[in-house]
């Protein structure tokens, strides 16, 4: 037995331990928690079958007080706050990876749930989702939730990262045990206690701005069974408020969630020469013959067939993946800007603090 579950082995367990970090989470984390105590059911009650463990990561908003004020109301509920950080130090924590420890110590749950504020959960899921851990022998099980987006940025760009993250990460391939791709989405992270310890949970990848990701590399390699599936009927998440947000957000991340990201962008500036200009090469050159302007027309409907079979992977509104080629120029400026980001100032900004990348 590790020493993190000799110090937990004192304690009564409980079923499920559901961990919720925030940092200036006021506008999101009421509709959150208001969906997780909800979740009770007959032999799955909160306060005696599983436990609700929010963390306030140095919030200078409402989250502090929303969170007491749920715990005030509800038996089963801890708030703690997390432990100040050293932005300096090489290879230290980051906010929500220190946050997501410090719980994980304090828990009692066989199984630990991690998940953002910014997700309202479908009655019963959490139940559920041990269920299906457990009927397919899954030692980490991650959702990726129904997107909520704001603003024509949001709707348009969105399906473009979530089409790409679907074909990078297959989740055929990432739920084969013999195949070495990992992913999961923090958003929720469901894992036996047993196992993340083991694994060295969130200490082992405590430097990682992508630690969903490199925790479920962590279990994969370890020969921890995981599984990784699109649940759109057990939780939603409404990631970026703003359009601002979402530049800040995708640069931190899509540089890491890509392993080429100046190529994919490049690809992409040709689907919109292509997608425009194609259609411009036959009006605006009268002499063509038939044939060649036939040849045009062939090449530019094949370029849509490609690009919006690819965006339609991404799970999002048929009206959004039709939008989605109007976005292709911020997403690429979000892939270099990423990559700058990661690869040359070697930091990355995310709510309000800086953190050192690319050691």
């Amino acid at each position: 037995m590790t020493q993190d579950a000799e110090k937990k082995s004192g304690a009564e367990e409980m079923e499920l331990t559901v961990i919720v970090p925030a940092r200036n989470e006021e506008a999101s984390l009421a509709a959150c928690l208001g969906s997780l105590v909800s979740q009770s059911e007959p032999g799955f009650e909160l306060g005696r079958h599983w436990e609700l463990i929010v963390v306030n990561d140095d919030s200078t908003d409402r989250t502090r007080q929303i969170a007491d004020d749920f715990a005030a109301r509800s038996r089963g509920i801890t708030v703690l706050d997390a432990p100040a950080l050293n932005l300096t130090e090489s290879g230290g924590f980051t906010g929500k990876n220190a946050a997501c420890w410090l719980a994980a110590q304090a828990a009692r749950g066989q199984w630990l749930l991690f998940t953002d504020a910014d997700t309202v959960h479908e009655t019963n899921d959490l139940s559920r989702s041990i269920r299906e851990a457990e009927r397919h022998d899954a030692e980490l099980l991650s959702y990726s939730p129904r997107q909520i987006v704001k603003g024509f940025w949001q709707h348009a760009v969105m399906p473009l990262v979530f089409s790409e993250l679907a074909s990078v990460y297959s989740m055929k391939e990432v739920n084969d045990p013999e195949r070495r791709i990992a992913a999961a989405n923090g958003q929720f992270l469901l894992v036996q206690a047993e196992a993340y310890f083991a694994v060295g949970g969130h200490r082992a990848v405590s430097s990682e701005v992508l630690e969903d990701v490199a925790l479920a590399t962590n279990f994969k390699r370890n020969k921890h069974p995981i599984r990784f599936r699109y649940a759109p009927e057990a939780l939603s998440t409404q990631m970026y408020r703003t359009t601002g947000q979402m530049v800040e957000g995708w640069t931190k991340n899509l540089a890491l969630l890509f392993p080429q990201p100046v190529y994919l962008a490049a690809w992409r500036v040709l689907d919109v020469a292509l997608f425009f200009g194609l259609p411009l090469v036959v009006v605006a050159l009268p002499w063509l013959v038939g044939w060649q302007k036939g040849a045009l027309l062939l090449i530019w409907v094949r370029t849509l067939w490609r690009f919006y079979a690819r965006v339609a992977r991404s799970n999002f509104p048929a009206l959004d993946v039709a939008v989605s080629i109007l976005g292709v120029p911020l997403f690429v400026f979000l892939l270099i800007r990423s990559t700058i980001h990661h690869r040359v100032q070697r930091e990355v900004v995310w709510k309000g603090r800086s953190y050192r990348v690319g050691r």
